[in-house]
């Protein structure tokens, strides 16, 4: 299991704060001088917070629901399919620390960018990859990066991962967030059964992915 330093505690504790404070009315998808929020769905939201944890300049990662119609969604609701909503992370980072596209780059090499409404295991438009901007810099950034991938990749298959605008984003319960420090061996065991590092290697190579 991942110890955390004192100060990577502390960035987490108030990273969550600044999320509460940015999806307030009024101050969704919005900036400060120092944070910016960016929003990602890659499948299981368990597995899509650890890589970014890894990022010097990360402040928050947190789990939760977004791009559907249903307020206030459950993670059985969710799960269950019908909401529209897809399960994403969302971080809040420094960007004079770490950039959009260091996101982007880390977002599209824990995903299988070859599959519309899956991943890996798990099937839905609840499992849809998809990256949400908060601002049109966002949108060009991940535009562009999506277009290089297109034709840079080495693997067969269409690049089919949705662009959208953030909306509103409902963090998930308690008991998913940061699930992979909190049980590690489930989280472990999940991965494996879902196949989820075996694909990733096809696609990008062996990666350390935990």
């Amino acid at each position: 299991m991942q110890q955390l330093s004192a100060n990577q505690w502390l960035m987490r504790f108030f990273g969550s704060a600044l999320i509460m404070m940015m999806a307030a009315p009024g101050g969704a998808g919005a900036e400060t001088e120092t944070t910016a929020m960016a929003t990602f769905a890659g499948g299981c939201f368990w597995c899509m917070e650890h890589p970014f944890d890894e990022l010097n300049g990360v402040l928050s990662t947190t789990s939760g629901y977004t791009g559907g119609h249903k307020d206030n969604p459950t993670y059985h609701e969710v799960s269950a399919g019908g909401t529209g909503h897809a399960e994403a992370v969302q971080v809040v980072y420094d960007p004079a620390i770490v950039s959009y596209e260091k996101l982007l780059d880390v977002y599209w090499h824990n995903i299988d960018p070859t599959t519309a409404n899956r991943q890996f295991c798990d099937t839905g438009t609840q499992y849809r990859p998809a990256i949400f901007y908060h601002d049109g810099r966002q949108k060009a950034l991940a535009e562009t990066s999506k277009e290089r991938l297109q034709r840079e990749k080495s693997f067969d298959g269409d690049i089919v991962v949705e662009i959208t605008p953030a909306s509103t984003f409902y963090a998930a319960e308690d008991y998913h967030q940061d699930y992979y420090l909190k049980n590690p061996i489930r989280y472990k065991f999940y991965r494996y059964n879902c196949g989820r590092d075996r694909r990733l290697s096809q696609l990008w190579g062996e990666v350390k992915h935990e």
